[in-house]
């Protein structure tokens, strides 16, 4: 687990779990969480860690609905929590039965630890709905929430930093493993979500899960998703 120092008050936290990337963005009033984690035991961590950068009240935006985003949103509340007005009717129908499927599976990877911790995090859903952008002020630095459209779910939400030139992508980016293609993605329009992200003109893009990456590298899988 290391912090990366993306830009003044722009900060990614990898997790060798995984391979994630949670990410940190501080104005002169707020700071703005980027995905929670996988239970409450890393949402505390990472709470503590954020902690040991800014003293700052938080608010949470969770990019999508898979259980490795939001089940360590627990440990930040109380706050306000962003996401998609899909991605909230999606924890809602599916966040149980996502719990229980990766439950499942940790235990027969023999991660017996993990997957207690799974089943006894809160499943906490999002107060603050978006259908396509939101502008949060976190005083001094306007942050904007981008619904780029159905790609890797049908409700992603990536966090654009203009004044740092920094877009925090969710999984609509991986580096390290190719783009995770699962039943509820959308691959025939994923190319079209990268386009308008690669529009908002970025000079970093964090991933989900991997190190944060160059604009050329969101085009090669631009391409490579566009060729599947």
């Amino acid at each position: 687990m290391t912090w990366l120092e993306l830009a003044d008050g722009v900060h990614a936290r990898r997790y060798e779990h995984l391979d994630q990337t949670l990410g940190l963005v501080v104005g002169d009033e707020r700071c703005l969480v980027i995905d929670t984690g996988g239970d409450e035991v890393q949402g505390a961590e990472f709470a503590a860690e954020v902690r040991r950068i800014t003293p700052l009240p938080w608010t949470v935006v969770i990019t999508h609905a898979h259980f490795d985003h939001h089940f360590g949103t627990a440990a930040f509340l109380p706050c306000p929590i962003w996401a998609h007005e899909r991605c909230r009717d999606a924890l809602a129908r599916e966040g149980e039965a996502d719990r229980e499927a990766w439950t499942r599976r940790f235990h027969d990877e023999g991660q017996p630890e993990r997957a207690a911790r799974l089943a006894v995090a809160r499943l906490v859903l999002p107060d603050h709905l978006l259908t396509d952008r939101a502008e949060l002020d976190l005083g001094g630095r306007t942050v904007e929430l981008v619904h780029p459209g159905p790609a890797h779910t049908n409700h992603d939400v990536a966090v654009h930093v203009p004044d740092a030139g920094v877009l925090f992508a969710g999984d609509l980016v991986e580096q390290g493993a190719p783009p995770s293609i699962g039943p509820d993605a959308h691959p025939r329009s994923w190319p079209a979500a990268l386009d308008l992200l690669l529009a908002l003109g970025p000079g970093t893009v964090v991933p989900g899960h991997g190190d944060p990456v160059g604009r050329e590298f969101v085009a090669a899988q631009r391409d490579e998703l566009s060729r599947s």
